[in-house]
């Protein structure tokens, strides 16, 4: 007994990857270089910094050493070519890039993507 070819065979389709939305949470402008400030967005705070090279960065704010909502101010800096921010509390450093925590690489923060349109920062979430 072999296979009936001619019976329709599936395909494999590939899964749509999750569509981002994107929510405007402020102008550039209102954002002053190397401070951060915090944004409500669907409920969750999120930690939105701009560099001096008008780089925007967004991550949760809460400090996961803590649990406090703290990470918004920070102080804004760099660790070698890494962006960064340290958490006021406990002094933890985080990347702004990928949200690690580096001084305890098991630990991380949320990370958001980040976008300029037409001067106004929007944070994407799928």
């Amino acid at each position: 007994m072999g296979l009936a070819t001619d019976q329709p065979q599936p395909t494999m389709e590939p899964s749509p990857l999750p569509q981002t939305y994107w929510h405007v949470v402020c102008e550039l402008a209102e954002l002053t270089p190397e401070h951060g400030v915090t944004a409500l967005v669907r409920g969750i705070q999120i930690a939105v910094f701009r560099l001096y090279d008008d780089r925007v960065f967004a991550v949760g704010n809460i400090d996961p050493f803590s649990g406090a909502a703290v990470l918004s101010r920070g102080i804004v800096g760099t660790r070698g070519s890494a962006a960064t921010v340290t958490s006021p509390l406990h002094k933890q450093v985080f990347d702004l890039v990928t949200g690690h925590c580096l001084d305890h690489p098991q630990v991380s923060v949320p990370r958001y993507d980040v976008r300029l349109v037409n001067g106004k920062v929007e944070i994407g979430f799928p």
